[in-house]
């Protein structure tokens, strides 16, 4: 990695660590500053890394950040926009999606896919009682990250090599995240929920967009 990259990411992480801590300690006005920050400090991460081959890639990764990064901000008042939050983190998978999804001449494995298939049913059962109204949007987003880690579990396996490997690390700590974020929504309240949400969460953005 470049000395603007290294510098770039060590900010990122101090600013999530930031955001962490003010969530912890209930000083919104330094947390709705410091979340954003923290992904528009991965963005730049991404902006300034060079374009891989094919150079689609960093382009679907930065409109996923992007949308992300409007995810946030609109998960910062989740009583009037989490519904617009949960919409901006689809299409953000979406992006994801196309960025991992096999190239010309691949086809995705049905083997590697089946562990997330169950885990995203699994995770719809438990969470269902719970969701009302929500129902099928959160089906839609559990059917996309899923299939967006798995698909980044293929290109892994398929390409091999370390930006790989960071882009499916990264995936998989946006699972993480992002069920932790919704058990704790929709079937049972979860004591630390908000560390490991936002724990793993910048970890993921952050290692997506080293892939590049």
């Amino acid at each position: 990695m470049s000395a603007p990259t290294i510098a770039l990411s060590v900010c990122a992480l101090v600013s999530a660590g930031l955001a962490i801590w003010s969530d912890a300690k209930g000083r919104q006005r330094l947390f709705r500053l410091a979340k954003p920050l923290t992904t528009v400090l991965i963005i730049a991460v991404a902006v300034i890394a060079a374009a891989p081959v094919p150079a689609a890639y960093k382009t679907l990764i930065l409109a996923g950040l992007g949308f992300s990064l409007l995810g946030d901000i609109a998960l910062l008042f989740p009583e009037k926009w989490f519904t617009a939050g949960l919409g901006a983190f689809l299409i953000a998978q979406v992006f994801y999606v196309l960025a991992f999804k096999p190239g010309p001449g691949h086809r995705a494995s049905t083997g590697l896919f089946l562990p997330f298939i169950f885990y995203g049913l699994l995770m719809f059962f438990i969470l269902a009682p719970g969701l009302g109204k929500f129902k099928f949007p959160v089906f839609v987003y559990i059917a996309a990250i899923t299939i967006m880690a798995g698909f980044a579990a293929g290109r892994f396996v398929d390409l091999g090599g370390t930006r790989p490997l960071l882009a499916f690390a990264g995936a998989i700590l946006f699972l993480v995240s992002d069920s932790v974020l919704a058990f704790d929504r929709f079937a049972r309240k979860i004591g630390p929920a908000q560390i490991i949400i936002l724990g793993t969460y910048f970890p993921a953005q952050l290692l997506i967009a080293l892939s590049i």
